[in-house]
Order: C-alpha cells, then sequence, then structure tokens
C-alpha cells in the first residue's frame, strides 16, 4: 500500500513538472505582467493588402520581441465594424485600427482630398502627396483627438460595378443607385453629379446589399472586389482608375506615448519594413485580383478610354470647386498644380 501510494505520489509530481513546463512555453518566457496586447481590428478579409500586412506585423512583431508583444488581428469587422472601428481606438478598446482615408472625414474633412475624382495619376503621386504637405497638416490634426498615425497603406485605385449596364458614359450613371464609403460628402457628391444616388453603407453588409438589389453598384478596389465575391452579383465592370482607396494605419495617442521606448522602437521599425511590403504586395494582389475577376466570365469588363476619362472629369471637376474650402484651399491647389506639372 506505501508503494502504490508513493508511486501515485510520484505520477502526480511529474504531472506538475510537465504541466509547469507546458505554461511556460506557452507564455513563452514572459510573465503575464510584462507582456503587452495590441488589439489590431479592421474591416477587410485576411487575403487582401490590409488583412495580409496587419498579419505580417503580428508575426514579426512577436518574432523579434520574443513574445513580449502580442498583436491581436481582428479581420473582417469581426471586433468593430465601419463607424465604430474610430471611437472604440479613441476610447482604448483597441490599440491599432487601419481605416480608409474616407472614414477619416467624419471628424476631419480635409481627409476628403484622397476621395477628389482623378486626383492622382498613380501611387507615386499618392506617396509623394503623403510624404509631403499634405500629409504632415493630415498626421497633425489627429492629434487633437487622441490618434497618431504611424504608417499609410495602399489598397489601389477604384474601380466602378454595377448591376444594371455598362458604365461608359457619364449618361450611363443616370438614376442608378451607388453604395459608397461613409463619412465622405465628396463621394456622395460624386455620384449626385453623375445623377446617380449615393447611399452610405458598412463595407461588412456590402455584398448583401448588392446581392439582394438594394442598390445597384459601388465602387473598390481590384483586392476588395475579387475577396468579397462581389464580381460574382455584379455582372458589370468598368475599369476607370477615378479614385484612389489608401488606408492610416492609426494607434491610440496616450497608450503609444505610454510604450516603453525599446517597444516603441521596435514596433515603428517592423511597421515601416511591413509597409514597403504592404505596398508591394498592394500592386501584386491587385493584378491578381483583376485577373481573376475576368478569367471567371461571370462579368463585362470595359477599359475606360483616354477620351471617356475627360468626359467623366470634366462631369466631376464642380466638385473640386463645392469642396475647395471644407478641404482647404491649399491642398485643393496642391493636387491641381500635380496635374499641371
Amino acid at each position: 500500500m506505501q508503494i502504490r501510494l508513493t508511486l501515485v505520489l510520484l505520477i502526480i509530481s511529474l504531472l506538475c513538472i510537465a504541466g509547469c513546463g507546458e505554461r511556460v512555453v506557452d507564455l513563452e518566457q514572459v510573465s503575464p505582467e510584462e507582456k503587452i496586447v495590441i488589439k489590431f481590428s479592421h474591416v477587410v478579409a485576411e487575403n487582401t493588402p490590409k488583412g495580409l500586412a496587419a498579419q505580417r506585423f503580428a508575426d514579426l512583431v512577436k518574432e523579434r520581441t520574443h513574445g513580449r508583444i502580442e498583436v491581436q488581428v481582428f479581420h473582417n469587422s469581426t471586433l468593430y465594424k465601419d463607424g465604430e472601428e474610430i471611437q472604440a481606438l479613441q476610447n482604448g478598446l483597441v490599440q491599432m485600427i487601419a481605416p480608409a482615408t474616407s472614414k477619416l472625414s467624419g471628424l476631419y474633412p480635409q481627409w476628403q482630398v484622397f476621395d477628389l475624382p482623378y486626383a492622382f495619376e498613380d501611387v507615386n503621386a499618392v506617396h509623394e502627396a503623403m510624404s509631403g504637405y499634405i500629409g504632415s497638416q493630415l498626421c497633425d490634426g489627429l492629434k487633437q483627438n487622441n490618434m497618431q498615425a504611424l504608417a499609410f497603406w495602399d489598397n489601389g485605385f477604384k474601380q466602378m460595378t454595377n448591376s444594371q449596364r455598362p458604365l461608359v458614359n457619364p449618361a450611363d450613371f443616370q438614376g442608378l443607385s451607388f453604395r459608397v464609403m461613409i463619412n465622405s460628402q465628396v463621394l456622395k457628391k460624386e455620384f449626385e453629379r453623375l445623377n446617380a444616388h449615393a447611399v452610405e453603407g458598412p463595407f461588412n453588409d456590402l455584398y448583401r446589399a448588392l446581392d439582394s438589389h438594394e442598390v445597384d453598384g459601388q465602387e473598390n478596389t481590384m483586392s476588395n472586389i475579387y475577396s468579397k465575391n462581389l464580381y460574382k452579383v455584379q455582372p458589370y465592370l468598368t475599369l476607370s482608375n477615378h479614385g484612389y482607396m489608401g488606408y492610416v494605419v492609426l494607434t491610440n495617442q496616450k497608450f503609444w506615448a505610454g510604450l516603453p521606448v525599446d517597444v516603441r522602437k521596435t514596433l515603428e521599425s517592423t511597421l515601416l519594413e511591413v509597409t514597403e511590403w504592404e505596398r508591394e504586395q498592394a500592386f501584386v494582389l491587385d493584378k491578381q485580383s483583376l485577373e481573376i475577376v475576368v478569367n471567371s466570365g461571370l462579368i463585362q469588363v470595359h477599359q475606360q478610354t483616354e477620351t471617356e476619362k475627360k468626359q467623366w472629369s470634366i462631369a466631376l471637376k464642380p466638385v473640386y470647386l463645392e469642396f475647395k474650402n471644407l478641404i482647404g484651399t491649399d491642398m485643393a491647389d496642391y493636387i491641381e498644380e500635380m496635374h499641371t506639372q
């Protein structure tokens, strides 16, 4: 009996030791007191430029800090939806988000400069604007509401889709309804100038709204059109490159200021590296998504000509004049000067 009791105690002791060892491995030799958790919320799919970059950032941070910092990525609006994530960041419920520039327009109308039609010729022009005067002015304004910009990520240029007819000339928009991103008055006015009806709506509800014909069409990048299966319920696609969509990686300013200096340096250097990688991926995914959508045979594709682009630009030109004061004459003039260079 004594021998049997000794064996039982020995087994229990070994199990306790093994259990302790597993817990150390799970914590990666970092105590709960030392661990820093960063919740990163976004609204798009995992296989998009933003989704892939957010996960790459999380993986690299975990590796480089040996588990001291854990970035938890919540994709596809699983944590917060459009219209919710900015307030959640300000309130400290999440520590990082990456909204489209248009989504910031509710607090900062100046961010609508990126919504102006045909404002940028290519992504290089966008990067130049963000790294210069426009970027510094926009990012400084965020700090007034406890937010800090950390990086600027690409998605790509937007294309038009709808369920009714090919969109070739401005007159083809007559009477149609289009979903637009929340908060941007510029986007709403663009469609009104084309005699279409603009309907604000969250991204996570877009497929349902199109599939149920609550709206006729929408504008988006090819990676979003593909990853969200929008092309399966939108038989007409016009490759117009009429507007740019990018993301601002934001953090809660108080949270950021409270981090140890070495942690901030690691996060900043990693984010800089991931930003370069993300921009390359955005370009590649845009091309791949277009190829897949075209080869699906589910959608009729029209490539906008230079003549058609001029017609659309003329129809949309009044939007610049209407919002020049709201966005800022200095920023609007900057955009127009870029076109004359």
